[in-house]
């Protein structure tokens, strides 16, 4: 008997190349645990600065949140093993936070209560069953959508859809459409469930259809005509899709008069159009298209004046047209680098604190040292998108996931941008900070596309099984 070659021996024992990748499941575990320690920190902290006092009822809000944490967790480690394992964290982090500080707004009007429980606090109550509805939403999703490609099969249905999402509030009657957010029209009352707005979800189906749309039409698109100080430009022909984006959002500044959505589509609609083509010529074409676009908004319409003219002259009035972006600057600067402390500040002075100005009542209590930390979650969480999209194989996905992590980067800075001075002040909410059940709902529907688009260009692709394994095969020499 002859012993094997060294080859054979090879190919008999299991390569390390050929071994399964950890799925970092067990990381992203330790990372939520590390969250839930935080917020315990944090509530605890809220509630010595407001009631004098630390007990059990501080742990109400951060054990429910962990377990619903956990909750996605499990679905994620069994539906979707290989997905990132920082994305879930980061934003569970990020909502947990969302959740305390508005529980903390709503305790300031029951700060001399001492026996209150830090759970009962109106609109951190809501917010908690808000996180539910939308941490169940995210598990459905990912029991659903098995494959992120099916999508493409309803893009444009979906685009349909996103449409009529986006333009229901302008067309619904008063007494259906609610002008909130001072004279914008972007929410829909519904009997018993309150306001809702459904750009949120019109955002996550547009999306969609882009980046299907954009798969399709991309060799066309990526056509040059002429090359202009080293910059190649599109032909005049492939212009039509750019242009449409652009006159649909100035249809929505016009009638909705909102101007962070108008912004946010148009921006995600050129960004995802660049991924595609990776033509700078576009990118530029939509700089000119939205400082066209920007100059004639402001001479039609009186909102987007009035919005310009706070930016510029905050301090004009401050206590009216300017009031909400003259507190914001004040809270900031209140906060300092290191802040008031969590619960020792004042941020219910700030219009509209626990939404929109979200950012700003916990800026002034955890100061720029902290709101530097929350930045830099959003920032972690648009990377590893953007990584998710550079793994997976398929143009549609990379499109999607690309696509979704720029979404949430721009609507932070545009808000953010807005509320610090930067930029003129939008309607926009934060993702995962702010009070509202339509786009926490929204936003965690985009993490478990996120993470389904992560699982598929992370698993390990199985290699096909040879047809034939000729060197094992016996063999005859016939002599004729």
């Amino acid at each position: 008997m002859t012993s094997p070659t060294a080859a054979q021996a090879a190919a008999s024992q299991p390569s390390r190349a050929a071994r399964r990748p950890p799925t970092r499941r067990n990381a992203e575990l330790v990372l939520l645990l590390v969250v839930a320690v935080i917020l315990v920190a944090l509530s605890a902290a809220i509630q010595a600065a407001l009631q004098s006092k630390v007990d059990s009822s501080s742990l109400y809000i951060p054990v429910a949140l962990t377990v619903l944490f956990v909750i996605a967790h499990m679905v994620v480690r069994f539906f979707a093993s290989y997905a990132d394992p920082v994305i879930l964290p980061c934003v569970a982090l990020l909502n947990g936070i969302g959740v305390l500080f508005i529980n903390r707004l709503g305790m300031e009007s029951v700060k001399a209560q001492a026996s209150k429980p830090a759970m009962y606090g109106g609109n951190g109550t809501r917010q908690v069953i808000w996180t539910i509805v939308a941490i169940a939403a995210f598990c459905v999703v990912m029991l659903l959508i098995r494959d992120h490609r099916i999508l493409s099969r309803y893009s444009y249905t979906l685009g349909i859809v996103g449409l009529v999402l986006v333009i229901a509030p302008a067309l619904l009657p008063g007494s259906i459409s609610d002008p909130g957010n001072n004279g914008a029209k972007i929410w829909i009352v519904l009997p018993g469930l309150g306001g809702i707005q459904p750009g949120e979800f019109g955002k996550l189906a547009l999306m969609v259809f882009f980046a299907s749309y954009l798969v399709s039409k991309r060799d066309v698109l990526s056509l040059a005509s002429k090359r202009f100080v080293g910059i190649d430009l599109p032909r005049g022909r492939d212009l039509g899709p750019v242009v449409t984006a652009w006159a649909v959002s100035l249809l929505v500044l016009m009638f909705e008069r909102d101007l962070g959505t108008s912004l946010m589509y148009f921006g995600i609609f050129i960004a995802m159009l660049y991924i595609a083509t990776e033509r700078t010529s576009w990118l530029l074409i939509g700089l000119l298209l939205f400082l066209g676009g920007s100059v004639l908004a402001w001479a039609l319409v009186s909102r987007v004046q009035l919005r310009v003219d706070i930016w510029l002259h905050p301090f004009a009035d401050p206590t009216d047209k300017g009031l909400q972006l003259v507190q914001s600057l004040l809270g900031f600067g209140t906060g300092g680098i290191f802040g008031t402390g969590p619960g020792a500040g004042h941020p219910t002075i700030v219009p509209v604190a626990a939404s929109d100005f979200i950012t700003t009542s916990i800026g002034e209590e955890i100061g720029l040292f902290g709101m530097t930390g929350v930045l830099m979650l959003y920032l972690l969480i648009s990377l590893r998108g953007l990584r998710s999209a550079l793994d997976v194989r398929d143009s549609f996905g990379k499109l999607l996931a690309g696509g979704m992590a720029f979404s949430i980067g721009l609507q932070v800075f545009v808000i953010v941008g807005g509320v610090s001075g930067l930029i003129p002040l939008t309607g926009i909410t934060t993702p995962w900070l702010s009070y509202g059940g339509s786009s926490l709902l929204a936003s965690w529907i985009l993490v478990a596309i996120l993470l389904r688009i992560s699982d598929a260009g992370r698993r390990p692709v199985v290699p096909a099984a040879p047809a034939t394994q000729l060197q094992s095969a016996q063999t005859e020499v016939v002599r004729l």
